[in-house]
């Protein structure tokens, strides 16, 4: 595949960009990718590329401020590093972060580590754990209706078939 910048060197540099549900790729040859400011040695600058950080910010009235108001990071240390100081740059630099993180994570709201079933699955065990407990305390005090009731509230959750009548 040749360099979409220079149509004449093989693309060995591959990027790749989701904008608002809009896939774009773009690849180049290592010569164009440096002369467009990818560093290929440096991860950073590939994520700067994806994310605009590369761009300059716009420049900003008197008085106004560039920097976390708490540690004082300010918009170039962000992108040089990647990282925040404190807490609170999560809130200033929320408008640079969105954008990242929509496109990192195919969305911007945490939504759990597990998938969507595993937590119905994980409350119903659990939930099974509890009535088996409480059958058997049932059954030590001698509980026998109690027990009979969550034993068929067991079978039921559990999907087993009650035992045929003789």
């Amino acid at each position: 595949m040749k360099c979409e910048m220079c149509h004449i060197n093989e693309a060995n540099v591959h990027l790749t960009q989701v904008v608002g549900g809009e896939v774009r790729k773009l690849h180049l040859c290592e010569k164009c990718a440096k002369e467009s400011g990818v560093d290929i040695q440096d991860p950073m600058a590939i994520a700067d590329l994806f994310l605009g950080l590369g761009q300059t910010p716009s420049e900003t009235g008197p008085g106004e401020v560039t920097g976390c108001p708490r540690c004082h990071l300010g918009r170039s240390d962000f992108k040089k590093t990647g990282r925040l100081g404190c807490p609170e740059c999560y809130v200033h630099f929320r408008a640079e972060l969105a954008p990242l993180l929509k496109a990192m994570h195919h969305g911007d709201r945490h939504v759990g580590k597990r998938p969507c079933g595993a937590a119905v699955a994980e409350r119903q065990l659990e939930s099974l754990d509890d009535l088996r407990r409480r059958l058997d305390e049932a059954v030590a005090s001698e509980n026998f209706e109690l027990a009979a009731k969550l034993r068929d509230e067991i079978r039921a959750l559990s999907g087993e078939r009650p035992p045929a009548s003789p």
